[in-house]
């Protein structure tokens, strides 16, 4: 199925290009696992604020805690390219509306329904190409443990999300990087590491540039930009064992740490089977700091680290549901435009993009400010392969940093450009 788009470019150009349909992404947010207690809502969306976690496990409804439903509201059909983290109420909307943007379906898993894989139940594991957990603090039982390993091995993609230790925030004993650690040595399926991961007993603060030297690594080169640093502000380190699972990386360290070694990781992924896993170990860098209005958020999605917190998350996440298990992702989704160069770069009134096309593709291309708001759309039909380029009008854009991300069904490309005063 196509359908033919027109969009409107500045003040007069108006460019035709065509929409293919694709199988829908679907990728579950957890909201089970008092994932919204104390001073974290780390969810897209929620319409009801009345849990409470006073007592460790959540009950409802007497307290003042995000509950997030299925489905975030308002629909998700009425999401555009222009469309704020705001649409959704929770610390995660703006991780929530970009999946949104790359047609991904959202959802979230209640605070009383359980992980299960290879059932009939309605958000069984099996229904998602990706779940994202932020900072569980209620342990997995031994049945969640089973369906999320059991989920990755027969190809899902699992984002592990922790926080610094002694972030008990809803009392029971357990904080995140202990329940991570559990659920990674003792899980009833392979209990010795089997994702090469490990997370630190740590709590530190700092911004780092100590980025791994892996030019062709997805997570760090992907469709939404170059990851150039990261910010964690109390937050955790990992640390790895080729040993246990030659197949985990180390993308993002400590300052002092050493690039590619396997202690100081801040940012890894791994993959298990047919799965794959990615790994952070501080909950602020998803924080879009917005929310549940009894709760005290900080932006560090779009704002912390120069905006370089939702290049990695997206660039991930991404990585996560693209089919097959490589790294790169090269040889299962868009390669890199070769020979690819912007100018004027500062620009005024026009920019140029020239590239060479390793064929003829359908191409997308986006503008957007460092808070991640699209503001312009340029995308054209089927242009041919060998050399190639476009250019656009930058005369309705304030003097500033902006990015831009090309996609198209056989290449890919993103990098940043400034406009100097007009």
């Amino acid at each position: 199925m196509k359908k033919n788009t027109t969009l409107l470019l500045g003040a007069a150009l108006f460019i035709t290009f065509t929409v293919r349909a694709q199988s829908t992404i679907k990728i579950l947010f957890d909201g089970g696992h008092a994932t919204t207690c104390s001073n974290a809502d780390w969810i897209p969306d929620a319409d009801l604020h009345d849990l409470d976690f006073s007592g460790g496990p959540a009950t409802c409804c007497s307290g003042n805690k995000s509950d997030a439903q299925r489905f975030p509201t308002p629909a998700q059909s009425g999401v555009t390219a222009s469309t704020v983290e705001t649409y959704w109420e929770g610390g995660l909307s703006a991780w929530g509306i970009d999946c949104a943007k790359h047609n991904y379906q959202v959802e979230s898993l209640p605070w009383n329904v359980p992980f299960t894989y290879g059932t009939s139940a309605a958000q069984d594991l099996s229904n998602y190409n990706a779940v994202v957990i932020c900072e569980p603090n209620i342990k997995f039982t031994t049945a969640e443990k089973a369906a999320l390993m059991n989920y990755i091995a027969n190809g899902g993609g699992l984002f592990m999300i922790s926080d610094h230790t002694g972030s008990d925030r809803n009392g029971d004993g357990w904080d995140s990087p202990m329940i991570w650690n559990d659920f990674l040595t003792n899980n009833g399926v392979d209990n010795n590491n089997p994702f090469g991961i490990a997370y630190d007993l740590a709590n530190f603060s700092e911004t780092t540039t100590n980025i791994a030297n892996l030019p062709g690594d997805s997570c760090l080169h992907g469709p939404m930009g170059n990851v150039t640093q990261a910010k964690w502000s109390n937050g955790t380190s990992m640390t790895l064992s080729p040993t246990a699972n030659p197949n985990v990386k180390g993308v993002v360290y400590m300052t002092a740490s050493t690039a590619g070694g396997t202690t100081g990781v801040m940012f890894a992924h791994s993959t298990y089977g047919k799965g794959k896993i990615a790994a952070m170990g501080d909950s602020s860098p998803p924080d879009d700091g917005t929310g549940n209005p009894s709760c005290t958020l900080y932006n560090g999605y779009f704002t912390d680290a120069a905006g370089n917190h939702q290049l990695l998350i997206m660039n991930a996440t991404i990585w996560l549901v693209t089919k097959g298990t490589t790294v790169t992702g090269i040889n299962d989704g868009p390669a890199p435009l070769a020979d690819l160069s912007f100018f004027p770069n500062p620009c005024q009134e026009t920019a140029n993009i020239r590239f060479r096309l390793p064929e003829a593709d359908h191409l997308h291309i986006t503008v957007s400010d460092l808070m991640g708001r699209e503001l312009m759309v340029v995308a054209d039909e089927n242009r041919a392969s060998g050399e190639n380029g476009i250019s656009f009008s930058t005369s309705s854009l304030p003097a500033g940093i902006y990015t831009y991300r090309i996609t198209g069904n056989f290449c890919s490309s993103a990098g940043k450009f400034i406009v100097s005063s007009h």
